[in-house]
């Protein structure tokens, strides 16, 4: 397998050959994870632009890390103290940085499209790290990592993805990248946040939470989205948490192998329960590290780096 892109803008561009490279690429990066010495050479000279224009802890460590582990130079790019404020386009700025000779862009922004954007005038790689409600592949990728690493192969396995589905980033790349493999994904929450346009995507919608769980080998957990939704889209916190949180009493009733996923941060007692996010089924600390594996795969991917070249490179 080999990947042929210059940028990482969506999953929706990639076959699920480019998805299994990633993943591959990612696994022989986190087993460097592993070692004593956790550094490759493999981006030595390289130089990496963290360009977030929205508020991001775990993306942007993530990103950040996996640079340094790859032995890139990185820039951490701060929008409330550039001259962004002071009016200058977000293309002047990317292009200003980019005659400093970087070679990547790691792009976060709440508008849709913005990496996209970037991507047709930039000579430099772009990598989105999540634009508005539109896509956040690098999520995605190490979500599927973390199902296939516990699962094997996702052909027919039963995918629920819970909670705020319309204004979920998460989601859609998630429903992508799930569906190219070959997952049953159902998708619930409130119908407010659950429209049935999503059965045009090939998932199933229901708003019954015993329903959508019951028979699920995995259940992906999502947070509502205050911070993009324009109007109250429930009542209050309280019918969510009742109608459906993923509590200790819902979760009895799930398959004993299930697995517990949340791309984070998570709003304890409200989507779910803290004794279900901490109980041995839950997988979420492993998305963190399988996220940083995967963003170092992604970076080396993007660069024109293949597999075969990981090892040789220690």
């Amino acid at each position: 397998m080999s990947w042929k892109h210059r940028h990482l803008l969506d999953i929706k561009s990639l076959d699920k050959s480019d998805i299994l490279t990633v993943i591959e690429t990612a696994r022989q990066f986190k087993a460097v994870g592993e070692r004593s010495i956790k550094k490759v050479p493999s981006l030595r000279g390289k130089t990496i632009v963290n360009l977030f224009v929205e508020p991001s802890t775990r993306t942007r460590i993530s990103f950040e890390l996996a640079a340094k582990r790859l032995t890139a130079d990185i820039i951490n790019f701060t929008a409330s103290a550039s001259s962004l404020q002071k009016g200058e386009t977000l293309k002047d700025t990317a292009k200003t940085i980019e005659a400093l000779n970087a070679d990547i862009f790691i792009v976060r922004h709440n508008a849709c499209g913005a990496p996209h954007f970037l991507s047709r005038f930039l000579d430099a790689s772009v990598v989105n790290a999540g634009d508005g409600a539109h896509a956040h592949p690098t999520q995605a990728l190490l979500d599927v990592f973390t199902m296939i690493d516990h699962l094997g192969d996702l052909e027919g396995k039963q995918v629920t993805i819970l909670g705020d589905i319309l204004y979920s980033r998460v989601a859609r790349s998630n429903i992508w990248a799930l569906k190219k493999l070959g997952a049953e994904v159902t998708l619930c929450g409130p119908p407010t946040l659950v429209p049935r346009i999503f059965e045009q995507w090939g998932c199933k919608v229901t708003y019954d939470v015993d329903k959508a769980i019951q028979d699920a080998d995995i259940i992906n957990l999502l947070r509502i989205q205050h911070e993009r939704q324009r109007h109250a889209m429930f009542p209050g916190i309280g019918e969510y948490k009742t109608l459906f949180g993923l509590n200790k009493e819902r979760f009895r009733h799930t398959r004993p192998e299930v697995l517990i996923m949340h791309p984070g941060p998570i709003n304890r007692g409200v989507e779910i329960d803290s004794e279900v996010a901490d109980c041995e089924r839950s997988v979420i600390m492993e998305q963190v590290t399988n996220g940083l594996a995967v963003r170092m795969a992604v970076l080396f991917l993007v660069s024109g780096g293949q597999s075969s070249q990981i090892e040789s490179s220690d």
